[in-house]
């Protein structure tokens, strides 16, 4: 995991492995020591300093967006992140997602007693430093304790809204036959990356996962005065399951070129050896996109300003409704079909 932008040291004297208070009695201090100097010096913000049971926010007239999520990872750390990181890039990339620019979240927290302090104070400024990065400000939130093993060490929720600053309908009933299909950067990496953590894999070249916020590259779009019909972010599933759940909403075929989705060769060796599908994999960090046509070369240029491996792998095709195929390098086509089952459980 990166180096944080800035440097906070626990504010909790820690004396070996301190860990967080027993789920049923005598932890109501203990609670409160952990919201005053966890939670509220590693998100500080006024909104968080009324000390309220809630936010009080000011926001401009027109349309908002609003998002929510749980995080249930495991490891709660991975090559690339954590469950912090991924907490507040997984809600602020909905968001994205409708067209919106993210400005605020909460966050609940679920802690299994047992849990590190340390492990706590870590998480709280990855999402410090995520949140900075994306924009953002946690404004207010919860936590509870659960029984040691209940909780799989922390569970995380994050709820958020963002302010939408264009008239288009970001969707997928507004996909239209003739559109462009690209991906915003190469696929597979948080999957196998959280995967290799988990099951102490090594392989030839480390693979870090691309959790990052992605609302920046989607308002550049939008600025550029890009047609933009629908946008999805690849996570559960990957991108097989972005462009059948697309397909079958809209209505519509897409034919994609198998040899222009990017793919990282370390993922895709490592996908090859494990018998996977790197289309199949989880990202935290790409999105799939639907422009007109007449846009596309502009959205490809905008896409690789922000990843140079950003492509143009498709197109919406009216014919065969809810059909998703891929063209190979023989020349011939195969189906891409939607993803059965969950190939890697507690991954976002």
């Amino acid at each position: 995991m990166s180096e944080p932008m800035f440097k906070l040291n626990c504010p909790l004297p820690l004396a070996g492995h301190e860990r967080v208070l027993m789920a049923h009695g005598g932890g109501g201090r203990m609670m409160s020591v952990l919201i005053a100097q966890i939670f509220r010096q590693a998100f500080d913000n006024p909104e968080l300093e009324t000390r309220h049971d809630g936010a009080v926010l000011t926001l401009a007239p027109g349309r908002l967006a609003m998002s929510t999520d749980s995080y249930v990872i495991r490891p709660l750390v991975f090559p690339g992140g954590d469950i912090g990181t991924l907490a507040v890039n997984g809600t602020v990339n909905d968001l994205a997602m409708c067209g919106a620019r993210p400005l605020y979240l909460s966050a609940a927290f679920i802690l299994e007693e047992g849990l590190e302090i340390a492990t706590l104070w870590q998480v709280a400024l990855s999402m410090r430093q995520a949140a900075e990065r994306a924009g953002v400000r946690i404004v207010t939130g919860d936590t509870k304790v659960v029984e040691r093993g209940h909780g799989d060490g922390l569970y995380i929720n994050t709820t958020g809204i963002g302010r939408l600053e264009h008239a288009l309908r970001i969707a997928p009933a507004s996909v239209r036959p003739g559109d462009a299909v690209l991906i915003s950067g190469d696929v597979g990496r948080h999957g196998m990356a959280v995967l290799a953590a988990r099951e102490n894999l090594s392989f030839h070249s480390p693979i870090e996962s691309d959790c990052a916020p992605l609302a920046d590259t989607v308002m550049a779009l939008l600025q550029q005065g890009i047609e933009v019909h629908c946008l999805r972010d690849a996570t559960r599933g990957g991108l097989a399951a972005v462009l059948n759940e697309i397909a079958s909403d809209a209505g519509l075929r897409i034919d994609c070129d198998d040899a222009a989705i990017p793919v990282d060769r370390a993922v895709r060796e490592a996908c090859e050896l494990l018998g996977l599908d790197p289309l199949q994999v989880a990202n935290e960090g790409c999105f799939v996109a639907f422009v007109a046509q007449r846009h596309s070369d502009a959205a490809l240029a905008t896409l690789r300003s922000f990843n140079p491996r950003a492509a143009l792998i498709g197109a919406v095709l009216d014919a065969q409704p809810g059909l998703v195929t891929l063209s190979t390098e023989l020349g011939g086509r195969r189906i891409l079909d939607m993803p059965m089952g969950e190939l890697l459980p507690r991954i976002c």
